[in-house]
């Protein structure tokens, strides 16, 4: 039997089982799609129901539909002010990921100095120390700043724990850029400056919206940190809203779950809509 012969008897049974494993994951990625979308389903055709029917048949399709949950949730003053209070803290967040993130990831990606690669490791080292360890000094030390009910208060913090995956994700992007275009640009006429803001920001876009959306989504989820500094105040955030309104209608779950919709429906679609953007960023960070 020659070599060519047993490369044809091989090449059906490889690919035989390059499709049996492709079947495999499309499978898994289905079964874990279903588990993320049907709970957030489940929760907004809910909220077309009545107590009456949550308690009849839990799982039942809404007949008829009930909009009275969601015009009461939107006719409310305190879903909108916390509303605007989210919008606000999470679009301040995601400027400052976006900006401080591609600052920082300039000169470690473009330049050679001293020191350079023990910085970018005790930026990812930022990876493993979750929010709940600094929860306790965070708090003591923006009281002592004064910001704790303030949006800056929330926003600072926000922004310092996102920096180092933002930081993750454009250095590869950075240092891709083909140092004959700065050359190019530096002869004629552009500076450090001008490069940075006229050249290096349009090229990198598909990554800075990647962490934008992130920046903008973690904001907009997170729920120990603004507990810590605005809860009670002025700048309740929507997490912080749907706990206080669980409290404050424990009997009625129809309206609960109008609230809770409401309150996640910005962000899923948000996500959705960027969903192309973000895996474009992460691809071309992953390549880097």
């Amino acid at each position: 039997m020659t070599a060519l012969d047993t490369r044809r008897r091989s090449a059906p049974t490889t690919g035989r089982k390059l499709s049996d494993v492709g079947a495999v994951a499309y499978c898994v990625a289905i079964l874990a799609a279903g588990f993320a979308i049907v709970p957030v389903v489940y929760i907004m055709y809910s909220a077309l129901r009545t107590n009456g029917q949550l308690a009849a048949s839990p799982v039942g399709l809404p007949r008829p539909l009930v909009w009275s949950n969601y015009s009461q949730v939107l006719g409310s003053g305190d879903f909108w002010k916390m509303l605007f209070a989210s919008t606000v803290i999470a679009l301040a967040t995601t400027v400052g990921v976006v900006l401080l993130g591609v600052m920082a990831a300039y000169p470690l990606a473009r330049y050679e100095f001293p020191g350079r690669e023990a910085l970018y490791t005790y930026f990812t080292a930022g990876l493993l120390f979750p929010i709940t360890v600094a929860a306790l000094p965070l708090y003591l030390i923006l009281l002592q700043l004064r910001l704790p009910g303030t949006p800056w208060g929330l926003v600072l913090p926000q922004v310092a724990f996102q920096l180092p995956v933002t930081i993750v994700i454009l250095r590869p992007f950075v240092r891709a850029i083909p140092r004959e275009l700065e050359e190019a640009a530096a002869i004629d006429g552009a500076g450090r400056f001008q490069f940075f803001f006229r050249i290096l920001l349009r090229l990198t876009m598909p990554a800075l919206v990647t962490v934008g959306v992130l920046a903008f989504v973690g904001s907009w989820n997170a729920y120990l940190l603004p507990l810590l500094v605005v809860q009670g105040s002025d700048w309740t955030t929507l997490p912080l809203g749907v706990a206080r309104f669980q409290s404050d209608h424990s009997q009625d779950t129809a309206l609960i779950l109008a609230f809770l919709s409401l309150a996640m429906l910005p962000a899923i679609v948000f996500f959705t809509l960027m969903e192309r953007k973000i895996v474009s960023g992460l691809s071309g960070a992953v390549k880097g």
